[in-house]
C-alpha cells in the first residue's frame, strides 16, 4: 500500500507505507473494519462526554450512534471516543474547576489522533464551552451537537423547571409552606427524562449560543433530548461534517468577531445565563478574537428580551422548541438590524440565509421586537466601580426591580459555607436593606468559581415575606437561579480585589442604571485596610488543583488557563513507530 501524497490528515496514519501504516491499520481492523475504510475517506472523530456521573449527558452514546449513521452515509469513517464529562449536578467543588481540563483534553485528543474532522457531543453546561474551546484551539472542521433539554417538569398540574424550582421549593420549605415529603416527591417531577436543564439555565443558554455562533446546525439547540428529531439532527451533523472536511471549513472561519457579537445579542434576547459571559470570553480567547466585559453591556443593552422562559419568565425549553427555537430569535433580530447577517455557519451558509424561513408558532413564548417580553436594557448588566474595577455582572431580568438601585450595610462572609451555617439563625442581624457579601468564591479562591453566589435569603426574612436581598459575590450562580445577585466581581477577593477589604457595616450602593457598584469607604481607609491585608495561603501543593490555582485567569477574561489561550493548530504529531 503506497503512501498517499497530498492526502487528508488521517492519511499520515492510515495511508502510510511500511511498518507504521501496517500498525495503524491492523489494530483498527481488530474492531472488524474492512480494508476498504482505509481508502482515503475522511476520518471523523465523535467526541462524546456521555457519563453516568453526568446525568445530563448520559444519553449521548445514543446520539453518537446517530452521528455515525450520518458519517457513513456521507462516505466518511466515524470513530467515537470518550472525553471527561463536567457535570454540574454531581462534581465537587464545582464543574467549573474542570472546564479547562476538559478543554485541554478535547484539544489534545483531537490533535493526537488520525482525525480530519470532529463532531462534539455535549450536554451539561460546562461540557459545551469546554468542547468548543478545545476545538477552537486545534482548528479542525467541527460541528457541535448538544444533547437537548429534558421534557418539561410537571408537578401538581403545573410546569416546573429544573434548577429554578429547586430554589423555589427550598424557600417554601424554609418558610414552612412545604414539607420534606412534598419536596422529595417533587424531585422526580422536575427531572423526568434524559437531557439537560429545560429552563434557560447555562446548559440551554450555551446550546442556543453554539447555534447562534454558527457552530451547531440551525434549529438543533432546542429539540428535547428524547425527541426523535434530536437524533435526526445528530445524523445530519454526521453528514455535514464530512462535507466540511472537503470544504476545509474550520472553526476559525466561523468563530469571528461578528459571530461573537451575534451570540452576545442572542444571549440578551433569550434571557440567557450570566455564565455565558465567562464562557464566551474564554472561547474568544482561544479563537484569538478580541472581546471584553464591556462588549456584553454595550451590545446587549439595546436588545429586548424576546423569550419568556424560566427563570425570568413562565415557559420552558420544550415550549421554546415548538415555538420555533433559535432560528426565530435570529430572524427577528436580523429583521431589526441587530445581527451581522453574513456571519458564516457550519452549513457554509450565512446566519441570514438559515434564519430567513423561520416561522414563530407561539408569540407568547417568543415575543416580537415591537411587543417584547422585557424591553431593551433589562438584560445582563455589566457593573464597574471601586468594588469591581474589572467588572461584575447582574442578570436584571431575574432580579427584583425595586432592588436594582439600592444602598445598604454589608453583612460579610468569607465563604458561602460560613453564611449557610447561620442562614437559619432567627437572631441573625439582617434586615431587608442588608447587602450580603459572599467572598472567597472566585476562580482562585474556592477554587473554581462555583455557583454559590445566589445564597438563599435568611430564614428569618423569608418568614416575614421577604423574598430577595442584594447579594454580592466573586463567584457565579446557576443559570437556573434568580434574585438580585451581583456576580463575577473581578478581581476576586483572594487575588486582592477590593471585595477582600469590605467589612460588615460598610455601605454598598448598587446602581444598575448607572452600571456601578460602589463601596462607601474613603480611599485612605481602603489603603490602610490593604496594607493590613494578607492573601490567604493556598492549601494546594500539588495535583490539578494546584495547577488550576497557579494558572487560572480572572473572570473578566474568561477564567481560562493563561497557557491555553490562542490556537495551536492541528499539525500531525511525530510518529514513533
Amino acid at each position: 500500500m503506497g503512501e498517499r501524497r497530498g492526502a487528508r490528515r488521517s492519511a499520515a496514519w492510515f495511508g502510510a507505507s511500511g511498518r507504521a501504516g501496517m500498525i495503524h491499520r491492523s489494530w483498527m481492523r481488530s474492531q472488524g473494519f474492512g480494508p476498504e475504510v482505509f481508502d482515503g475517506r475522511p476520518v471523523i472523530g465523535i467526541a462524546t462526554s456521555a457519563s453516568e456521573l453526568a446525568p445530563c449527558n448520559v444519553h449521548l452514546d445514543r446520539v453518537a450512534d446517530a452521528v455515525k449513521r450520518g458519517v457513513w452515509q456521507a462516505g466518511g469513517l466515524p470513530l467515537a471516543f470518550p472525553t471527561m464529562a463536567t457535570g454540574e449536578t454531581l462534581m465537587r467543588p464545582t464543574a467549573m474547576l474542570y472546564r479547562n481540563l476538559m478543554a485541554m483534553e478535547v484539544e489534545e485528543l483531537i490533535r493526537a489522533n488520525p482525525l480530519d474532522g470532529v463532531v462534539l457531543l455535549s450536554g451539561c453546561d460546562k461540557t459545551t464551552p469546554a468542547m468548543l474551546m478545545g476545538a477552537a484551539s486545534v482548528d479542525l472542521p467541527a460541528v457541535m451537537v448538544t444533547g437537548g433539554p429534558m421534557l418539561n417538569g410537571k408537578f401538581r398540574g403545573q410546569d416546573v423547571g429544573s434548577g429554578t424550582h429547586v430554589w423555589k421549593f427550598e424557600e417554601e420549605l424554609k418558610a414552612g409552606r412545604m414539607s420534606e415529603e412534598e419536596c422529595f416527591f417533587a424531585e422526580g417531577c422536575m427531572a423526568r427524562s434524559n437531557g439537560h436543564c429545560m429552563t434557560m439555565g447555562t446548559a440551554s443558554t450555551m446550546a442556543c449560543l453554539a447555534e447562534a455562533l454558527g457552530m451547531q446546525l440551525p434549529g438543533s439547540a432546542a429539540w428535547p433530548a428524547v425527541d426523535a428529531r434530536r437524533f435526526e439532527t445528530a445524523q445530519a451533523a454526521g453528514r455535514r461534517v464530512v462535507a466540511m472536511v472537503a470544504e476545509d471549513l474550520r472553526p476559525s472561519a466561523i468563530l469571528t468577531r461578528e459571530a461573537f457579537e451575534n451570540a452576545i445579542r442572542v444571549n440578551a434576547a433569550i434571557g440567557g445565563s450570566t455564565n455565558a459571559i465567562v464562557h464566551l470570553l474564554a472561547l474568544a480567547g482561544r479563537a484569538g478574537v478580541p472581546l471584553d466585559m464591556a462588549d456584553f453591556d454595550e451590545l446587549g443593552r439595546i436588545v429586548p428580551t424576546l423569550v419568556d422562559l424560566m427563570p425570568s419568565g413562565r415557559f420552558l425549553m420544550e415550549d421554546f422548541c415548538y415555538a420555533g427555537g433559535v432560528p426565530v430569535v435570529l430572524r427577528r433580530l436580523i429583521e431589526a438590524g441587530l445581527l451581522h447577517r453574513d456571519a458564516v455557519t457550519v452549513t457554509g451558509r450565512t446566519v441570514a440565509d438559515e434564519a430567513a424561513a423561520a416561522d414563530c408558532w407561539n408569540d407568547e413564548v417568543i415575543t416580537s421586537i415591537d411587543a417584547p417580553f422585557q424591553p431593551p436594557g433589562t438584560g445582563t448588566a455589566v457593573l464597574t466601580g471601586n468594588l469591581a474595577p474589572e467588572g461584575a455582572v447582574l442578570k436584571q431580568s431575574a432580579a427584583s426591580a425595586e432592588l436594582l438601585t439600592h444602598t445598604g450595610p454589608a453583612l460579610v462572609f468569607d465563604t458561602a459555607e460560613d453564611y449557610h451555617r447561620v442562614a437559619d439563625d432567627p437572631e441573625l442581624d439582617v434586615t431587608p436593606a442588608t447587602v450580603l457579601v459572599i467572598r472567597g468564591a472566585g476562580p482562585k479562591g474556592y477554587p473554581g468559581m462555583p455557583e454559590v453566589a445566589n445564597v438563599p435569603v435568611p430564614a428569618k426574612l423569608l418568614k416575614e415575606g421577604v423574598t430577595d436581598l442584594v447579594r454580592v459575590c466573586d463567584g457565579r450562580m446557576s443559570g437556573t437561579g434568580y434574585g438580585t445577585v451581583v456576580l463575577h466581581v473581578s478581581p476576586e477577593s483572594v487575588a486582592g480585589g477590593p471585595l477582600a477589604l469590605v467589612r460588615t457595616g460598610d455601605l454598598i450602593t448598587l446602581d444598575t442604571p448607572a452600571r456601578s457598584l460602589t463601596l462607601h469607604v474613603p480611599d485612605e481607609e481602603l489603603a490602610a485596610r490593604r496594607t493590613a491585608w494578607t492573601a490567604p495561603e493556598s492549601p494546594y501543593r500539588s495535583g490539578y488543583t494546584w495547577l488550576y490555582r497557579e494558572h487560572v485567569l480572572q473572570a473578566h477574561v474568561g477564567a481560562d488557563f493563561d497557557f491555553l489561550r490562542g490556537k495551536r493548530g492541528s499539525g500531525v504529531p511525530r510518529d514513533s513507530h
